[in-house]
């Protein structure tokens, strides 16, 4: 070794003795995980009020099925840290992701084979109802369609590489959902992954024709089911006159408006946290797909207010850590799941205020429910995950995540999708 290269050895030795150490750096969105934490906390309390009578009554405990939700909270959150903590790119590689999709398929079909127990007229869960398999597979699908249209890109426009493989694997998940039946859950997955082609590249003629399609196929299947074609006909009549509406939607409209009349005034802010009336028998699946009904009952419109828009600054993060993403899978897997989270959460409110059909959705994050929490939980932490900036090994400009968000005319359908590129971790 020469003295010089010897000298220069020293040198830096001294100088990294002589500077102090660099901060630890907390790597991830604070606004993100703010609104999850505040969705999170609402979840909680709105599942005590609305489960410790029926949970004393069942179990001689007010607090059982709010441990449970806690429970299943813990394990979210676990699940929710080591995936931020991992590298969501190890998804793509290896056929991982088509290993989740597999797995998410078999623990479907799986389920329509030996589940022979009916609970509301479906066949939705397994181990005495405490794994949904049609939840996993929301994500599961959103995890192998950005690994897949990350891998296309601008083949998509071809109808062999683009359209066709589209239709079939939606329309293969789709369907043993449908099988349960479970249309709800399966029109949120349909929405999103198609959202996802469109983010992709897919030109209007794809996505009109997979639109169409997708409406030609629900009306049929909402024709076809007797309980969905019943929840439209008595969604017509609603629409002319509400006191002919199903008992159900009666029940969550005089949530929102009972407090109105009870204090005499309009109902800015509920009765009351925990003072519902509509929890008490009335009102159906009140600490699941009904849970927003009772937070207008109880915390009145700002309650609702406060609700839609932590909602609404968790699909912003979403869809701005997906423009802001390293590389093309990273961008459509935000994007997916904003557009997941976005729908269930539409859905859901769309549902308990009589403006759609009734059907049974969650609302993420605050429904009881442990499948659709741990999943929702484990969605957020890829989310977070994406938002670190990991350096990336120098990529050609057709593979990064701004080209591959182009319009034909090479116009970004998601601007400012990050540049930065390095040298591989």
């Amino acid at each position: 070794m020469s003295a010089t290269a010897a000298s220069s050895q020293n040198t830096n030795a001294q100088r990294e003795a002589i500077a102090p150490p660099r901060p630890a750096t907390f790597d991830v969105d604070v606004v993100l995980v703010m609104v999850i934490a505040a969705l999170l906390s609402i979840g909680l309390l709105m599942v005590y009020s609305t489960t410790f009578d029926w949970s004393y009554m069942e179990y001689g405990s007010p607090v059982r099925i709010f441990f449970n939700q806690l429970r299943s909270a813990v394990i979210g959150v676990t699940i929710m840290l080591f995936v931020w903590r991992s590298d969501y790119r190890i998804l793509r590689r290896r056929g991982i992701a088509a290993a989740i999709m597999l797995i998410a398929i078999i623990a479907l079909s799986v389920l329509l084979i030996i589940n022979k127990n009916e609970d509301f007229g479906s066949r939705r869960a397994l181990y005495q109802g405490s794994f949904q398999p049609g939840e996993a597979a929301k994500l599961s699908l959103l995890i192998y369609f950005g690994a897949w249209l990350a891998s296309r890109r601008e083949q998509l426009h071809k109808l062999g590489y683009g359209l066709i493989p589209f239709s079939i694997l939606v329309g293969a998940v789709g369907s043993l959902i449908v099988l349960e039946p479970d249309l709800s859950t399966a029109a949120v997955l349909v929405l999103a992954a198609w959202t996802m082609f469109f983010l992709a590249g897919a030109n209007v003629i794809q996505i009109g024709l997979t639109g169409i399609g997708v409406l030609a196929v629900g009306f049929t299947l909402a024709t076809q089911f007797n309980y969905a074609r019943q929840r439209l006909v008595d969604h017509v009549k609603a629409m002319e006159d509400l006191t002919k509406a199903s008992w159900h939607v009666q029940q969550a409209i005089i949530a929102f408006t009972a407090p109105s009349d009870q204090l005499g005034g309009p109902n800015w802010f509920g009765i009351g946290l925990g003072q519902s009336r509509q929890k008490f028998g009335f009102l159906p699946a009140a600490h699941t797909d009904s849970i927003f009904a009772i937070i207008g009952e109880e915390l009145g419109l700002f309650g609702c207010l406060v609700v839609i828009g932590l909602f609404s600054l968790f699909v912003w993060r979403g869809f701005k850590i997906a423009r802001e993403a390293q590389d093309p899978f990273g961008a459509l897997l935000a994007s997916g799941i904003a557009s997941w989270i976005a729908y269930e959460v539409l859905l859901n409110i769309a549902v308990v205020t009589a403006i759609v059909p009734f059907t049974g959705v969650a609302l993420p994050f605050i429904s009881y429910g442990g499948s659709n929490l741990v999943v929702v939980l484990t969605g957020a932490g890829l989310l977070m995950s994406i938002s670190r900036r990991r350096p990336l090994k120098i990529e050609r400009q057709e593979t990064r995540a701004d080209y591959d968000f182009g319009r034909r005319d090479r116009r970004r359908r998601v601007s400012r999708i990050s540049r930065r590129v390095g040298s591989e971790e």
